[in-house]
């Protein structure tokens, strides 16, 4: 049960996800949350250095799809500023998302992997899903909202335990 909460791969930005990385990992597809993962919370905007490395990515030929717990009209938004297919309403920590994601991009498990800032959503999600984790360090975690910032404390608690 406690390997749920258990991030395959820990990083400290998106960014840091080379291509060298992938291929050493055998990954051809992430699944990518959007708050505090790919940008600050609730913001619309594409960090330069983020839009970049989707860029990148893309033209290698890394399959990419948003899955986020945010509302429809906003991820839609946001997916639309630099081209990704999305899956709002995304319900993690369930894996209902994460599946619909995968079968979207058309890729099998074992070369997908759930890319998030949050082991009791992100990573239960996607290690429910049955594919790897890749944990991110949230990017402005006290902009977050109070049930979030609820989560964190227990989060560094079962992280220091498990390394």
């Amino acid at each position: 049960m406690l390997n749920f909460f258990t991030p395959t791969y820990r990083i400290g930005r998106v960014e840091d996800l080379t291509l060298e990385l992938l291929r050493a990992w055998g990954l051809r597809a992430l699944l990518l949350d959007v708050d505090c993962t790919l940008t600050r919370y609730r913001e619309l905007s594409v960090p330069p250095p983020v839009a970049d490395w989707i860029s990148i990515l893309r033209a290698d030929g890394v399959a990419m799809c948003l899955v986020s717990n945010g509302l429809e009209p906003r991820i839609r938004e946001f997916a639309a500023t630099i081209n990704l297919p999305y899956v709002a309403r995304a319900m993690k920590p369930f894996s209902r998302g994460v599946r619909a994601a995968m079968r979207r991009l058309d890729r099998r498990p074992t070369e997908t992997a759930m890319v998030g800032d949050q082991l009791f959503a992100d990573v239960w999600a996607g290690r429910t899903a049955g594919i790897r984790t890749i944990l991110v360090e949230p990017i402005h975690p006290e902009e977050e909202p109070w049930f979030t910032r609820l989560k964190r404390p227990p989060e560094r608690f079962f992280l220091r335990r498990r390394n």
